[in-house]
């Protein structure tokens, strides 16, 4: 039996609606090993970009679990790039590093145990013939990624000892952990798709958030809820396995309704895309707003803003400083930020080496540039203040580098020209701009002026927002 592709045993889990719940459940327990927990912390967009997040992490896992090899190879190589950018030290003085063997071996161990444990809590338990299958598979998946054999058992049944041995004595209650229970789904930012309907989206974020949340944690080892101290809300076991099983349930519908890839790139689109949903989406916004106004008249509720209010106008320097240059939502800005908007863009693209390494090299400038020019106190990290009394500092000769790179990266004919292919690979947003008359490229000059327009003049934009701004 293949152990990637459509016969292998997580192939059938891909479109499970049940994986939502155990990818939760896999991340937080990835977020409570030290390492990780600090990587994620450091360098992640999970806080303030999450559906960006979610969606690439789920176009990941398709290229790696995927039947081509060639995708998969090409995809562990980007992964093996990426977390080879990703190290420090946590606030206990202790270093991590994204690439150590066997912290790489804790977040395959945490998927395997979450796709066991979503069958087992919704009345589906796998028998030990598909238990097998499955491990297999995800050490294949970690084998995929260049690592050597034995930093997952090579047997099933050693598995479950590795495995408690980690939950007892190497996780713990870690910020990242933390913020995903107790702050991540609470204040979720809303989805593209939902955008410009907050109403809708905090009564309805308001319910779920702290449901996720209890469901979550009643789904944890116990030995390790203990131990954290992880207050279990009562009826939390009995509200967990409902969930599980009416996501089990949810299988029976008819094929495409709860395929993970179609719901995910739904949640993707902006209203200016050339995606024929889109349409549908921006038909049914009005009936949404009316639903909207009746909810406001019962609570309390944020007021919807005014249709195109945000059409072509300017940002506050505040507004940009989180909603565009904050890519991790510290509230400050340093060289994870960059190297965030670096990895997007490169995924975006799907770039390899050199190209990667020159857009990430480009980005390395301009950090050094801003913080020379805006760091005015030294502590190796950009402030909203400092942001906001040098605003202008942004458009230095490393920004325009950046812009360049970027062109250069989109332009993949290198025909000194963007055409309508290309510019959907950067954006995935309609071709809308008439650069020449046929509207059918974008001249070098006009990208990077249009990239500097949105970096420095704080303008929002159907293309840029969508990439750099959007949750």
């Amino acid at each position: 039996m293949p152990l990637f592709g459509p016969g292998s045993q997580f192939h059938e889990f891909f479109d499970d609606p049940r994986w939502a719940l155990a990818m939760v459940r896999a991340t937080v327990l990835e977020a409570a090993h030290p390492q990780i927990g600090a990587a994620l912390i450091d360098n992640s967009t999970f806080v303030a970009h999450p559906w960006r997040r979610l969606r690439n992490t789920f176009l990941s896992l398709q290229r790696m679990f995927g039947a081509d090899d060639q995708v998969r190879q090409r995809e562990a190589a980007r992964l093996n790039r990426l977390h080879a950018r990703l190290n420090g030290t946590d606030p206990r003085g202790r270093p991590y590093d994204a690439m150590a063997p066997k912290v790489r071996a804790w977040v395959v161990a945490t998927m395997f145990e979450s796709a066991v444990t979503m069958c087992r809590l919704s009345g589906q338990p796998l028998d030990q013939r598909a238990m097998e299958r499955l491990y297999t598979e995800f050490r294949a998946f970690l084998a995929a990624m260049g690592d050597e054999e034995g930093h997952l058992p090579p047997a099933l049944h050693e598995f479950w000892g590795y495995y408690d041995r980690v939950v007892e004595e190497e996780l713990e209650n870690t910020e990242a952990m933390r913020i995903i229970l107790y702050k991540l789904f609470d204040h979720l930012p809303a989805p593209p798709l939902l955008q410009g309907l907050p109403t809708l989206w905090a009564a309805g974020r308001a319910i779920a958030g702290p449901v996720i949340g209890a469901i979550t944690v009643a789904s944890l080892p116990e030995p390790f809820r203990r131990r954290a101290g992880l207050p279990e809300l009562p009826g939390a076991q009995t509200l967990m396995q409902g969930a599980y099983l009416a996501a089990g349930l949810a299988r029976l519908l008819p094929d495409g309704w709860v395929q993970a890839g179609a719901i995910t790139d739904l949640l993707s689109l902006s209203p200016d895309s050339d995606d024929p949903r889109a349409r549908t989406i921006t038909a049914l916004r009005a009936r949404m707003n009316r639903a909207g106004a009746l909810i406001r008249l019962i609570t309390p509720l944020p007021p919807e803003p005014e249709p195109g209010a945000d059409s072509g106008m300017r940002r506050s320097a505040e507004e940009f400083f989180t909603q565009v240059l904050d890519q991790t939502g510290n509230g400050y800005v340093d060289w994870p930020d960059l190297a965030a908007m670096a990895r997007e863009l490169s995924s975006r693209l799907d770039l390899d080496e050199p190209e990667e390494t020159r857009l990430y090299n480009a980005f390395a400038d301009w950090w050094r540039e801003l913080q020379t020019a805006l760091d005015t106190d030294g502590d190796g990290r950009i402030s909203a203040q400092e942001y906001a009394a040098a605003v202008p500092s942004l458009a230095g000769p490393a920004l325009i580098e950046v812009a360049e790179v970027l062109f250069d990266a989109t332009d993949k004919d290198g025909n000194q020209t963007i055409d309508a292919a290309e510019y959907r690979a950067l954006f995935r947003t309609a071709f809308q701009r008439d650069t020449n008359g046929t509207g059918t490229t974008y001249t070098r000059s006009a990208f990077v002026k249009d990239f500097l327009s949105f970096m420095t003049g704080r303008r929002r934009t159907s293309p840029y927002d969508p990439l750099l701004a959007q949750a």
